[in-house]
């Protein structure tokens, strides 16, 4: 989120929405089979095609949304032992194998190599790659029944945010994005909970949950509240360290309430995700040991080499992003600083962060990885940022595709476990119409999709 503003406090309502878990594109909606019941009344789940469905009869007060699935369409039953081959297969690393087979067991592959004999997917042409890792996104940010954005702050909001943190979600899973990292709310817990456990499809999600700002307080305050967000199961620490762009960027933190977040952060072995845009922010951040900079719109070269230096992850939001916020301009206009200013000065932030980036590129050693900032409207465009950035930006295929799977994957400590396809690997596959080496769009074009061994 580019700032967190003054969203609107609707309350979900169901019988306003009443597809929303049908994908943007109307094609291989989820098709959802139970009930869910709230607490003033009965809520009806009834197909309105083989891939869809209508929710209707429940009020909007004290919804307890509890899902009793016996079944969910949008997820194939996969056998335990399967076999994909592709016409190439980039492994996240940087590695190219041709007429590649991947074996999986349950949800780890196995084996990669090349076979004759018959596989269970042949996926003729396409490219397999390891799912994307998305490290910076807003899942559970809707569009509310108003048309107006809505950030679900407040923890009674989880239940009633529920169905549109579902859609979200569907859509990221959809678009290839089997990993994302929350930045955050507390309604991501009910919805990290249900995608855990398998009950509904989305990518795996990691959450802030609530984040460090000026109005956290002094150094204890903020170290308590650290603490506090920890217990609640927060994978990261999200810290506001200057404003929003909207209104100007400036730092908004001291070295000390830094090194009090981020160094609370590290004594519970947790990482540090810091909004920063400009020089001052930022360095304040690498010298309290932070570990991950957002945004950087107003960096100079000495500010992204002081970070590189500092082996601290760099991830600079410049493409979809903005062409987000200015597309449901509508939506967002009338909310906190979201004003005709604060549009007027996104607008000329666009050519600054775009030359910031190309500069970071420039940069030995500065681990840039693939982030979106998504938040309403912009779930399941995630690889939009990514196309911009080789398109425009001048990042070449190869480099942008490991910022979105083996970087990100090590960004998040989780490098053992995704963000490449080998041996031991968790299952998170991906396959795309075409070759993102020679044509970036082709990630538009998503034919498969697997997550821990099971298709999408």
């Amino acid at each position: 989120m580019e700032g967190r503003g003054e969203p609107s406090t609707n309350e979900f309502n169901p019988t306003i929405r009443p597809q929303f878990l049908q994908s943007r594109d109307n094609t291989n909606k989820l098709c959802l089979r139970g009930l869910l019941v709230g607490k003033q009344g009965d809520m009806n789940v009834t197909p309105t095609s083989s891939f869809g469905f209508r929710i209707e009869g429940m009020r909007k007060t004290s919804a307890l949304l509890l899902l009793l699935l016996f079944g969910v369409c949008g997820i194939s039953a996969t056998p335990d032992h399967i076999t994909i081959r592709a016409a190439r297969m980039l492994d996240g690393k940087g590695g190219v194998v041709q007429d590649a087979v991947v074996t999986i067991e349950g949800a780890k592959i196995i084996s990669v190599g090349h076979s004759k004999q018959k596989v269970t997917y042949d996926l003729g042409h396409a490219t397999l790659l390891p799912g994307g890792i998305d490290t910076h996104v807003h899942i559970s940010w809707h569009f509310d029944e108003n048309g107006k954005a809505h950030d679900p702050e407040a923890d009674n909001e989880s239940e009633h945010s529920l169905g549109y943190g579902l859609e979200n979600a569907y859509a990221t899973l959809k678009s290839g994005i089997t990993t994302v990292q929350s930045l955050g709310s507390p309604a991501d817990l009910l919805l990290q909970k249900h995608i855990a456990e398998g009950i509904i499809p989305g990518p795996r999600i990691l959450t802030s949950i609530e984040p460090v700002t000026e109005e956290t307080g002094d150094a204890e305050k903020i170290r308590a509240h650290v603490k506090a967000v920890a217990a609640r199961g927060a994978n990261v620490i999200k810290i506001f360290a200057s404003q929003s762009i909207r209104d100007g960027g400036g730092p908004t933190l001291s070295v000390e309430q830094l090194k009090a977040a981020c160094g609370e952060a590290a004594e519970l072995h947790l990482r540090s995700a810091v909004h920063a845009h400009g020089p001052e922010s930022v360095r304040r951040a690498v010298e309290a040991g932070c570990t991950s900079i957002e945004h950087g719109t107003l960096l100079d070269l000495e500010t992204l080499e002081l970070i590189a230096k500092s082996g601290v992850y760099f991830d600079p939001n410049i493409g979809l992003i903005f062409r987000n916020y200015f597309e449901n301009k509508e939506h967002y206009l009338g909310i906190g600083n979201y004003t005709e200013e604060g549009f007027a000065k996104m607008k000329d932030a666009v050519p600054v962060a775009l030359r910031m980036f190309r500069e970071a590129l420039k940069v030995k050693g500065l681990k840039i990885v693939f982030g979106t900032d998504a938040v309403a409207g912009a779930h399941g465009r995630n690889f939009e940022e990514l196309i911009y950035r080789v398109q425009e930006g001048g990042q070449t295929p190869m480099d942008a595709i490991i910022s979105a799977t083996s970087l990100a994957a090590k960004s998040l400590r989780l490098e053992n476990e995704i963000g490449s396809i080998a041996p031991g690997m968790t299952a998170d596959l991906i396959a795309i119409d075409g070759d993102p080496l020679k044509d970036i769009t082709a990630l538009r074009r998503m034919k498969f999709v697997m997550k821990s061994g099971k298709v999408l």
